[in-house]
């Protein structure tokens, strides 16, 4: 009798142990029929923002580098990451055919590299290139006491 007890105890360690990754879906759809899913579909699926864009047709430099972003998957070899395709389209569309693309997006200074994430779909590239530096309050340095205020004249 303990010896099955003890049994019945491993196996629900073991089973318990075992790590099951969540699977991703975007709006109840998951990756592999996101990929598959045409551009009107998609574009029923997003916010009415990104609808209201995609209605409007996307434009020449915005399909330019959708396509440099293919040409970059293409191009590729097995098992690594394509090269990264800069641009200062903040405000383009994540859509699904961009999902493991590494883009560079201009924040005003330099090029922020990001790869594209499933979870990123249907966000605009900007969102991931912050603009600005962060202010770290409470920093010893210029102006941070009423002593260095003080300048003498001499």
């Amino acid at each position: 009798m303990v010896n099955v007890a003890l049994m019945d105890a491993a196996v629900a360690d073991a089973t318990h142990k075992r790590r099951t990754f969540r699977k991703f879906t975007y709006r109840g759809v998951d990756l592999e029929q996101l990929l598959d899913v045409s551009s009107e579909d998609f574009m029923q699926m997003v916010t009415c923002r990104a609808r209201r864009k995609f209605k409007r047709g996307l434009k020449r430099k915005p399909m330019g580098l959708i396509k440099k972003l293919r040409i970059a998957k293409q191009n590729t070899p097995e098992l690594e990451k394509p090269a990264c395709v800069k641009t200062h389209l903040r405000s383009m569309i994540i859509v699904p055919e961009m999902i493991g693309s590494i883009v560079g997006v201009y924040n005003g200074k330099q090029f922020t590299q990001v790869e594209i994430k499933p979870d990123m779909v249907g966000y605009y590239l900007g969102e991931f290139s912050i603009t600005y530096k962060p202010v770290r309050h409470g920093r010893p340095g210029m102006g941070a006491t009423h002593s260095s205020r003080f300048i003498p004249l001499k």
